[in-house]
């Protein structure tokens, strides 16, 4: 039950707690951790976004549920919360793409692309009869030959990673990448890892059709989007290393025994 002293604020987003909280924001972070998780990793070959979509119903047909979009020729994003709120920032980081392209002939930098969505998110916490919006991105893209990863939060915030993940997963994910990130990782690496990840935050229960995959290389700064036929060999090599794994602590806890 919320404290007495805290009653009412949460009712407007313009108000402050008297402890200096903004609750419909701190509610608009719980709507993101309660979706599924969303990773992001930057190789030395380019970036990778990998999506848990999962369905709470098998008559769900899995292709339907967008959770990685492309934003221009060189920028992806991976979402996780409210999907309406997501694909109306979505829509925002297009438009500002191509806004960019017409007003200067070049293609947005990653970083400019991330702080514009992140000034609209802070600003529907400054005014009142909107809400924050219930949705955390993580945009990553090539610009001149490097790879950027930002992970923006509903209060505007903005924070560049190496890796990271969002959603109900990410400390589960984050403590794989804590331990096995490293920076001179190639493609494949990166996208062995992700899996990993995203295995040990669905608890094991990852399938080729729950899981997608996308790609933005530095050599050809182009956003691609892995088909179905590749993200099953990767699974599939996931799957296998983790039976592996498995068997092999097996072997250790017998010949503890026999000990």
């Amino acid at each position: 039950m919320q404290p007495l002293q805290n009653a009412g604020y949460d009712r407007a987003i313009t108000v402050f707690s008297p402890d200096g909280r903004l609750f419909q924001v701190e509610y608009a972070r719980e709507a993101v951790k309660r979706g599924t998780t969303s990773l992001g990793i930057k190789s030395k070959d380019g970036i990778v976004l990998v999506v848990d979509k999962r369905t709470t119903s098998k008559l769900v047909e899995s292709k339907s549920i967008e959770k990685i979009f492309q934003i221009d020729e060189h920028i992806g994003a991976a979402t996780s919360g409210l999907v309406a709120d997501a694909r109306a920032l979505i829509e925002r980081a297009r438009i500002e793409s191509q806004i960019n392209r017409i007003t200067y002939n070049e293609p947005i930098r990653v970083e400019s692309l991330a702080k514009k969505i992140c000034d609209m998110k802070q600003l529907y916490t400054q005014n009142g009869g909107v809400r924050p919006f219930g949705s955390a991105l993580i945009i990553g893209g090539v610009t001149e030959n490097s790879c950027k990863l930002f992970e923006t939060d509903p209060s505007g915030a903005l924070i560049e990673y190496k890796a990271t993940a969002i959603g109900s997963g990410r400390q589960a994910s984050m403590e794989v990448f804590e331990e096995f990130y490293k920076e001179d990782m190639n493609l494949d690496e990166a996208i062995d890892l992700a899996l990993d990840a995203v295995f040990e935050a669905t608890e094991g229960k990852t399938t080729a059709e729950s899981v997608e995959i996308a790609v933005i290389e530095t050599s050809t700064k182009k956003y691609r989007r892995i088909s179905d036929e590749e993200v099953e060999k990767y699974v599939e090599s996931l799957l296998n290393r983790k039976d592996i794994e498995l068997n092999t602590d097996e072997d250790s806890e017998d010949d503890t025994e026999d000990e």
